[in-house]
């Protein structure tokens, strides 16, 4: 299997000549499958794969790690160039996703091209519960709450016809493939908490280990990457908890900020990576 960073917030050391961006798209090379997993939040995903050699009308699954734009916003780009690929994701937020900061006074969107569901109808697939959509390929929707969320969903809102109410992200999936007896996690963003993903991946998959864990833990803050919602005693906790897991290799980035990155790198070791734009990972 091989796991390409298409965008990220960061570009690559051998990869200067690629763009980055507040957003997450990786492209997976498993089997028979050419599999684009989230889409950045513009075209620049498109513009990078052309000079990594990655051809986006070869993608035969496509798959949204949930909702907003900073994962899904070079979706129109994929659908008007990719007239094959379904395209897999977690159900519809029951209103409108959004940020909101400065005590009220700033909302902004955050979620996708709502038109795109009417105009690609047909592409899309949604997922609930816990589905095999290929063979040893599962999305699972049903993400448990056993340790704290990260507290930087604070921000992020659902505006339905009643109002504002907190984002409680059941539009969010885990992505597990699995490969000679052992698991590949996709996490996208991790808003129910990285924690929770891999504890739900344990309860579904038991006695399983696990080869890799790769995504975003959204701990970084926002808009200002460095003033970190979580203290440094709670992201060591995650550290922690995260090496007693039967996990070999944890590759992030995006949400996460390099702040906490170096936070949790300081506990996991060698065990943890950091994932740029360019960045190739063969497992």
């Amino acid at each position: 299997m091989k796991i390409t960073a298409l965008i990220e917030n960061r570009k690559s050391d051998n990869h200067s000549d690629l763009e980055v961006e507040h957003g997450l798209s990786l492209h997976i090379e498993y089997s028979s499958h050419n599999i684009l997993f989230d889409t950045g939040c513009s075209e620049a995903f498109a513009r990078n794969a052309e000079k990594l050699g990655v051809n986006l009308k070869l993608v035969d699954m496509a798959i949204l790690s949930h909702h907003h734009y900073d994962h899904g916003g070079g979706l129109n780009f994929f659908l008007e160039h990719n007239d094959k690929s379904k395209v897999y994701l977690g159900k519809r937020p029951d209103g409108d996703a959004l940020f909101k900061a400065l005590g009220g006074m700033m909302e902004k969107y955050i979620g996708l091209d709502k038109t795109l569901f009417e105009k690609y109808t047909d592409r899309f697939l949604f997922i609930n519960g816990l589905a095999e959509i290929s063979h040893d390929i599962f999305v699972l929707t049903d993400i448990c709450n056993k340790y704290p969320r990260p507290k930087g969903n604070s921000k992020l809102m659902v505006k339905t016809d009643s109002g504002l109410e907190p984002d409680r992200f059941e539009h969010e999936i885990i992505v597990v493939i699995k490969e000679n007896g052992k698991l590949i996690v996709l996490t996208g963003c991790a808003h129910s908490g990285i924690l929770n993903m891999v504890e739900t991946v344990v309860r579904n998959f038991p006695d399983t280990p696990i080869k890799a864990v790769i995504g975003g833990f959204h701990l970084a803050g926002i808009p200002v990457e460095s003033l970190l919602p979580e203290t440094p005693e709670e992201i060591a906790a995650v550290a922690s908890q995260m090496m007693k897991y039967p996990i070999e290799k944890v590759y992030t980035g995006h949400c996460t900020g390099m702040t906490a990155y170096e936070m949790l790198k300081e506990v996991m070791g060698d065990k943890l990576e950091y994932i740029s734009t360019g960045t190739s990972i063969e497992l």
